[in-house]
């Protein structure tokens, strides 16, 4: 998200997250057209966790947006290893670090093992061409498959009427839903009335 009103509009709904994207391929880039977004005097007092989320970023402009964003998780949306993982968790040590995985029919999970000593959850995402806000689903029949240690977050295609299929997901492991292009009436702009639809009906 990028724009205060509507952030401050979906941080009263009964959510966890808000994120942040700092990839200038995206069209929700915070910063493509709000270069003065993290001057917004407000922005610390929201009270979600914030999710800076990155593709391929050099530590250092990572981290960077950590300080300037008061991002309380990363998110690594593109083909960071394990050590990638493990050298941003050695320089700071207490940062809380989301690991992205493009999920296809053959996808398979024991390549996540390699991250869990360094990865606080896991975002298991549709695989496409394009680096996540594709709106569609993969097979979450799938997810029966995954045995790893970290809870994940599950990602893509989401939409207003899911929340069903969502409730009967058999996973233990599954820690919550990242709601995205399924809600947005323009990139970065979410619909608060179908948001708080999906949430009462999630968890009613």
């Amino acid at each position: 998200m990028r724009d205060f009103r509507n952030i401050e509009a979906v941080a009263k709904l009964p959510i966890d997250m808000i994120g942040f994207i700092f990839y200038e391929k995206s069209s929700r880039n915070v910063e493509a057209e709000a270069a003065d977004f993290k001057k917004h005097p407000n922005l610390e007092q929201i009270n979600l966790l914030k999710v800076g989320v990155f593709v391929n970023a050099e530590i250092s402009f990572l981290l960077e947006k950590v300080g300037a964003y008061y991002l309380n998780y990363v998110q690594l949306h593109g083909d960071e290893s394990p050590d990638y993982c493990q050298n941003l968790k050695n320089v700071w040590p207490t940062i809380k670090i989301i690991k992205a995985f493009s999920v296809g029919n053959d996808f398979d999970f024991e390549k996540t093992k390699a991250y869990e000593p360094f990865c606080d959850l896991f975002l298991f995402d549709t695989k496409g061409e394009k680096r996540g806000g594709s709106g569609v689903k993969f097979n979450w029949e799938i997810l029966d498959e995954y045995q790893g240690m970290r809870p994940f977050l599950l990602s893509g295609g989401i939409g207003v009427d899911d929340w069903e299929a969502i409730k009967k997901i058999d996973q233990k492991m599954l820690w919550g839903v990242d709601l995205n292009s399924g809600f947005e009436d323009a990139p970065a702009v979410k619909n608060v009335n179908n948001l708080k639809y999906f949430l009462n009906k999630l968890k009613g």
